[in-house]
Formats: structure tokens, sequence, C-alpha cells
């Protein structure tokens, strides 16, 4: 990930930040202005660049709101290296792990452009104004909020279901999306059982929603929907494993599997899927979790309807 004072890049990472008792604590996104049609970044076609990562699961949810809502061509993207080197998120000089806007070799060197001089982790996604030649925001919920303002594809955000959606979302972000990396990062048996035991209430609950619906709010795709399903996508090749949510696995809940697959086969999504760079970067080097950097070779699954 890394992490920058004062618009310096520190090469040794602190690692997950942690809180008394062992809990994993995520760090706030620090850059947080919006695109808005009266305001500084109005939705321009060809103005953005989003900087993103395969195996980053918040990277995904703009990469799934990009295509959801028809704008492979109004955004740019450029895709860093699976596996992060000491000098955090990377990029090659051509090719698909490039970047074809600044030709930055790191991603800290885009963070080193914004002013004021930036203090703090260096996370994707990022989304690039090249008319202002700054950072618009590195916060996944605000961009994947912000894509629907180019007014294209699917509303994902229909003002009667307001209320719903953002119940699910919160219960998503805390049990389930950040919930596998509580457990993931725990650094006690009881700060893991807290997160773990959570997560798969959680999942419980929504395998029983969709026992009586669709999607998570009725018969209509939303925002809930694409927020939960970068997890999904990821738990049994890498979250089972390696942060150790082995209760169930994904396909273990009837519903949550159909549904999951459902999605995997809407127009363009499987394209932002790759189960096996997933594997390589949950399975990375890691003195708590993998310090061989062994990649298991399991498991297969099939997500074809």
């Amino acid at each position: 990930m890394g992490l920058m004072i004062n618009g310096k890049y520190r090469v040794r990472d602190p690692g997950p930040d942690t809180v008394l008792g062992g809990e994993f604590k995520r760090a706030a996104s620090l850059i947080r202005h919006f695109i808005a049609p009266e305001g500084r970044f109005a939705p321009e076609p060809g103005r953005y660049h989003l900087y993103a990562a395969w195996n980053c699961p918040w990277a995904h949810r703009t990469l799934l709101a990009r295509v959801l809502l028809d704008l492979q061509d109004a955004i740019s993207v450029a895709y860093a290296r699976p596996r992060r080197s000491n000098q955090g998120w990377v990029f090659d000089a051509e090719g698909g792990y490039s970047d074809p806007v600044l030709g930055v070799a790191a991603l800290h060197q885009v963070y080193a452009r914004q002013r004021p001089k930036y203090t703090g982790r260096l996370t994707v996604p990022v989304l690039w104004d090249r008319e202002t030649g700054q950072i618009v925001s590195n916060e996944s919920a605000d961009i994947v909020r912000m894509l629907g303002s180019f007014g294209r594809g699917m509303d994902l955000w229909p003002a009667g279901l307001t209320p719903e959606i953002e119940e699910w979302n919160a219960l998503i972000y805390r049990s389930v999306n950040n919930g596998v990396y509580r457990a993931g990062f725990a650094r006690t048996q009881e700060a893991y059982d807290s997160a773990v035991i959570e997560l798969f209430d959680t999942l419980d609950r929504i395998e029983a929603q969709l026992g009586e619906t669709e999607w998570l709010v009725g018969d209509q795709f939303t925002e809930a929907d694409l927020r939960l399903f970068p997890t999904l996508a990821r738990f049994d090749v890498a979250y089972h494993y390696a942060f150790k949510c082995n209760i169930r696995r994904l396909v273990d809940y009837p519903n949550l599997w159909a549904y999951a697959r459902r999605i995997h086969a809407m127009p363009g999504v499987a394209e932002t899927v790759d189960f096996g760079i997933y594997k390589q970067g949950y399975f990375s080097p890691s003195e708590l979790r993998n310090p061989l950097g062994i990649i298991p070779k399991g498991p297969l699954v099939d997500w074809s309807l």
C-alpha cells in the first residue's frame, strides 16, 4: 500500500493499522472532492483517468461502475501490477500494466503531484483530473457515486430506494467488505472471533434476503449489489483461506451463490474479474499470513450460469 508524509514517499510500510485489542482499523480516505455538473469538476467525458489494481476490491467497485454505467470510452484506466513492491503499487513502462496518461512508474508519483502536500496511505482507486492536474478522490464509494453523474447506463441510486440502499451499504461495508479484512488482519483471537462471527451472521442475513428478493433491494440491481460483489468474487479463492474466513464458503450459500453468478454474467462484469490475480495478491509474501509466499492452485470454482 505504502505511506507518504508531507509529499515524501516512505519505503518502509508500517503495515495494517490496528487499535487496542488487536482489531484492524481501516485508515480513512483523505482526498474527497466531487464531480458535479455545476462544480469545479464537471462530468466531462475524456477528462478523468482512473488508477486501479485488479486485486483490490475497493478499486473493483469503480471498475464495475465504469462498465455498468457505460463509461469505458469516457474514463481511461491504468492498472497497477498485481503485486506491490517496496515502491507500493507500481506500473510498467508499457503494456497492460502501464500508465498511458502520466507515465508514472509508481502510484506514489501520482500522489506526489497533489497540492497541498499529501500525508497518508497510498491507496487505489484514484480518480485523476487531466484538466486541473490533481486527484479528485481516493475514496471508492464517492467515485462510484460520482460516476453516476455522467448520466449513462443504469440507475444505481434510484431516489425511491435510497433509505434501503444506505442501510445495506452501511451493513455490508462494516461486516462484509471490511469485515474480511478485520478477520484477516486481526492481531488477537478475540478480534478475529468478533470479526468472523459478524461476517457470517451478515452473510446469513443476506442469504435469507435473497430467498425473498432477486436483488438486495427488491427487483432492481442497485449500488448495494455493486458494493457487495467484489467481496463475493474474492471469497472462495482468497478470503476463505488467506484471511481465515472459513466457517462456510460462498458456494455453500444457495441464494448468495446464484446471486453472485447472476452479477458475474451481467454484460461487462466478467471482464472486471481475475481470480488468478486475486490469489497472487492475497497470497503474496506476508510475515503474518503467508511467510513463504506460496500461491495455492485451488480452489477450482465454476462461475458460469
